[in-house]
């Protein structure tokens, strides 16, 4: 069996994230900023990808970011460190991330409004309808869904 290509990037979490959109216009929520980076390697490993997968909406967030800064072509990025107060809620065009890795997360949170951004608001909440019968656990250390 061989081994599947990965790499690390970091994003230092903030209690910013977990907090619960109260705004009734969600864009009008702020995402407090938290530390990123992304180093040569981690982005020489993805602009070099068939697919890329994140594993977990950190991962996310660094990815868009990251890409959103960046002068190379559409699907390649640049090493970087810096912050990001990036708020990922639909509509929002995805330009890198071919998949995503993450865990239920809690109703009102960003996290959540990420999930619906990246897989449609209507499937996350039939997914979402099938966790709570199966009695799956939400929020971290949880159960978790892959996201093609």
């Amino acid at each position: 069996m061989s081994e599947i290509p990965h790499t690390f990037v970091t994003l230092h979490v903030g209690p910013g994230t977990f907090l619960p959109v109260r705004s009734e216009n969600i864009a009008e929520h702020r995402m407090h900023a938290e530390r990123f980076s992304l180093s040569p390697e981690a982005a020489d490993k993805i602009n070099n990808a068939q697919r890329i997968v994140a594993v977990g909406t950190t991962a996310m967030r660094v990815l868009e970011t990251t890409i959103r800064k960046s002068k190379l072509l559409r699907r390649q990025i640049e090493p970087r460190s810096g912050e990001t107060d990036l708020f990922i809620y639909p509509p929002f065009t995805f330009r890198i991330v071919d998949a995503l890795l993450t865990n239920f997360h809690l109703p009102r949170s960003t996290l959540l409004m990420l999930v619906s951004a990246f897989a449609g608001r209507e499937f996350i909440l039939r997914a979402y309808e099938k966790a709570v019968h199966e009695r799956y656990r939400f929020y971290s250390y949880g159960d978790c869904m892959l996201i093609l």
